[in-house]
């Protein structure tokens, strides 16, 4: 934390606890994201099926709700599913929602970090692959990230794997800020939780109580950011190093970069895919997207 803005890195966020909070948020009235994609998976599942095939293994990044992956799942005939998360304990219960949702798929939990190239398991290694990245989470990542990261995924897939990526669209800031601050306090709670892990994780010292959360739209970049601020001159002490922050000072926590659909386009090309169909919404809230794979000397 020795840079002008102070960041932590927003992954810090996902322990059983943040998952189970960022679970609350998806369904909270201000948060169109997963309803809105919900609605496409289920008006679009059955074209997109027609597009991909049958029968492939849906290897989900991110493994995704049960509100959302049964009904794709099912829409377009996947023989097997392979959700891969960072955090085994939530990734066990999703993968055990999906069981019990869509009986008789054949199902492979894979606990990792997919923002690098993974080994599927053994039993779909040779098996043709969709990928399946729902809920703007490419939206945390810089342009840079999101490349490096898609790249990770065509590695992870194998040669040849379409996927499909939800991706927020670009909008009214009167609808996006309140998505990132919702009156419940669910998403200031899941932010702050940086915090709760820096103290209980990790031992800092710290006072919680000398810190609020930020979120706004920065229109120059793009982006929500989330940040916690400290209302009061206060430190953190991790070890032997202690830090100094000022009244009004931040730590940057996350972000959410939203896309126009010619934006995402581009983003499709640069990390060697091409977009081949987008859905959105009536209201152009949020776009559901097939991509293909690029032969690697067509990718820039």
């Amino acid at each position: 934390m020795a840079r002008a803005q102070k960041e932590i890195p927003a992954r810090f966020l996902y322990d059983q606890r943040g998952s189970e909070l960022f679970e609350q948020i998806t369904g909270l009235d201000e948060y169109y994201l997963t309803r809105t994609e919900i609605g496409l998976i289920e008006a679009h599942g059955a074209e997109i099926g027609g597009h991909v095939g049958r029968g492939l293994t849906l290897v989900e990044f991110g493994s995704g709700s049960s509100a959302k992956t049964p009904p794709f799942l099912r829409a377009i005939g996947a023989a097997a599913y392979v959700p891969i998360d960072i955090s085994a304990g939530f990734l066990t219960q999703a993968a055990a929602d999906v069981r019990a949702a869509v009986p008789g798929l054949s199902v492979h939990p894979l606990a990792g970090d997919f923002t690098k190239a993974l080994t599927l398991p053994a039993d779909v290694a040779d098996t043709p692959k969709l990928g399946f990245f729902p809920g703007s989470t490419i939206g945390n990542m810089t342009a840079a990230e999101a490349v490096d990261l898609l790249r990770a995924f065509r590695e992870t897939l194998g040669k040849n794997a379409p996927l499909v990526i939800g991706i927020d669209l670009k909008k009214s800031a009167d609808i996006l800020e309140p998505a990132y601050d919702d009156s419940r306090g669910v998403t200031a709670e899941f932010i702050t939780g940086i915090l709760r892990r820096l103290r209980d994780d990790l031992g800092a010292d710290l006072r919680r109580e000398d810190w609020s959360y930020r979120s706004f739209w920065n229109a120059d970049r793009g982006r929500i950011e989330m940040h916690v601020r400290a209302d009061v001159d206060t430190s953190i002490a991790l070890g032997e190093d202690r830090w100094t922050i000022a009244a009004g000072e931040t730590l940057h926590i996350s972000n959410s970069h939203k896309y126009s659909v010619e934006e995402s386009a581009i983003l499709a090309r640069a990390s060697g895919f091409q977009q081949v169909k987008c859905w959105t919404d009536p209201d152009a809230l949020f776009s559901l997207q097939l991509w293909r794979m690029l032969p690697e000397d067509l990718s820039w």
